[in-house]
């Protein structure tokens, strides 16, 4: 992780799981995070829990990934302050219990808008700002295995993904795409997909918790050994799975 220090990181989706503990693991290698989230005072608190000393690393704004006016005012700061990012960790996410059949179609709206469209919106000014950095670059998106098949629910219970996997499944595509077009653009900017099972955060479902889970420090231990590859190396996917989990 050497060649990342003093680098600029965004993480979305921050404030809590997967995203604020890979906050904490950059800080502690010497990387400059950005960390972007709806709500600000878990990202204030997030602040208090990184020692002191390396908060100067650490800036928190408000972002809402969904809104193209929220994530350019995000990204306009980052440029102007920071001179824009090296590595962005596409990890906002939402998953919203009930059947794709039955439920408000806003809130099947808000699922796919933040979890397909925030990764467009962040990922395209990411591109823009590592394309005038001229430097080594890295993009992570954080998928599902529901990305890439889809389990039937427990035994005596209703199917709660409803549009997530679809969600997720085009995350996949995204990666693929990015990686395309990266190639064809000449850039040194690579991309990574990372498939968690189960983890034990705020979107997995009561009637899963059960069940064998990763730790959301397991997932951001895969995200930064993928950054400590060498420049000649890219890992396209990384699946990660809890021993036991019977998906």
């Amino acid at each position: 992780m050497e060649r990342w220090q003093n680098c600029v990181a965004a993480v979305t989706g921050a404030s809590s799981g997967i995203g604020a503990e890979i906050v904490r693991k950059l800080i502690s290698a010497g990387v400059v995070v950005v960390a972007l989230a709806r709500r600000l005072d878990r990202l204030e608190q997030l602040r208090q829990e990184v020692p002191e000393c390396r908060r100067p690393l650490l800036h928190v704004r408000q972002c809402d990934v969904t809104d193209l006016v929220s994530v350019n005012a995000a990204f306009d700061a980052v440029q102007q302050d920071l001179g824009g990012v090296d590595i962005l960790i596409n990890n906002a996410g939402k998953l919203s219990g009930g059947q794709l059949l039955t439920m408000p179609l806003d809130t099947v709206q808000q699922v796919l808008q933040t979890n397909v469209m925030g990764v467009v919106y962040c990922t395209q000014r990411a591109f823009e700002s590592m394309s005038q950095r001229h430097s080594p670059a890295h993009i992570v998106l954080i998928n599902s295995i529901v990305g890439h098949y889809i389990f039937n629910p427990l035994p005596g219970s209703q199917q709660e993904l409803n549009m997530y996997p679809a969600t997720k499944h085009a995350v996949t595509a995204l990666t693929e795409l990015f990686r395309q077009e990266l190639r064809e653009f000449k850039t040194q900017i690579k991309v990574t997909s990372i498939s968690p099972g189960l983890v034990d955060t705020e979107l997995v479902p009561l009637a899963y918790k059960r069940l064998p889970m990763l730790q959301a420090e397991d997932v951001a231990n895969a995200i930064m050994y993928v950054l400590a590859t060498p420049p000649h190396v890219q890992v396209h996917e990384l699946t990660i799975k809890p021993m036991g989990e019977p998906f």
